[in-house]
């Protein structure tokens, strides 16, 4: 996938990530950009300093991202590139209220059933397109302080991984984002990145031009921390010992309830 020339969605684009792949995008020659996301204020930075159209959206409601779509398909041309980038970090372990949960759900799976159920159609009728889902290394592996955080995250790689198989022979091709610590708003928290960070926290400019450099290789696991798909072997290899290893982290970490 080479980003010049297509037209590219990014949620989530008022700060951090998102707005990191809206810049890189617009330095690789995208023809047309769009951010999305509920920060107005952040949005109208973003699009100042790339031409971005800025459209505000709740990724947790379908018809919000029904009516980007639409938007952007009238203002600016066919999606080519939809990054399902909007996410929350809240702590939350088994008995946080329901609500949390449901917000968790919301935004880190539902939005992106709702970006490929708006975008897919027209990306197989017109023969291909590119969708970046950005989960996180806690949906490969696990968030030692977050049992919200991590099941939503791995339930995001799962449709990620589901939405491939069903699309890549029709010309869609599939990425997930999965970094560990990115010095973004979220990770403005000390107890955000106990075990995260252990690999060190990446700047978002760099986290974008692993995006870029994976897509035009179009690898299905985008890893800015190159170490993770160590631990993923390692887990899969044998999850009993990467469970303990897990658990002796959380003690170290003195991992909180929330």
């Amino acid at each position: 996938m080479d980003i010049a020339g297509k037209c590219v969605v990014i949620t989530g684009g008022a700060s951090g990530i998102g707005a990191a792949l809206a810049r890189r995008f617009h330095a690789e020659g995208a023809r047309a950009i769009a951010v999305a996301d509920v920060d107005e204020a952040g949005l109208a930075l973003v699009a100042a300093e790339t031409g971005a159209l800025a459209v505000r959206c709740n990724v947790a409601l379908e018809s919000d991202i029904q009516a980007l779509v639409a938007r952007v398909e009238a203002e600016l041309g066919s999606i080519d590139i939809f990054c399902s980038n909007a996410g929350i970090a809240r702590l939350g372990d088994e008995d946080v209220a329901n609500e949390e949960w449901q917000l968790n759900w919301d935004i880190h799976v539902m939005a992106h059933v709702y970006a490929v159920r708006a975008v897919a159609p027209g990306m197989v009728a017109r023969g291909g397109g590119y969708l970046v889902h950005t989960a996180s290394a806690a949906g490969l592996l696990s968030h030692i302080q977050s049992a919200t955080y991590s099941v939503t995250k791995h339930a995001c790689v799962a449709f990620a991984e589901w939405v491939a198989i069903k699309y890549q022979h029709l010309g869609i091709r599939v990425s997930v984002l999965a970094p560990q610590a990115v010095r973004t708003p979220m990770t403005d928290r000390p107890d955000q990145a106990v075990v995260a960070s252990v690999d060190g926290m990446i700047e978002p400019e760099a986290l974008a031009a692993c995006v870029v450099d994976t897509m035009a290789r179009e690898e299905f696991l985008i890893l800015p921390h190159p170490e993770v798909r160590d631990y993923l072997l390692r887990k899969t290899t044998d999850v009993d010992r990467w469970i303990t290893s897990m658990n002796r982290w959380r003690q170290r970490a003195g991992a909180i309830r929330t």
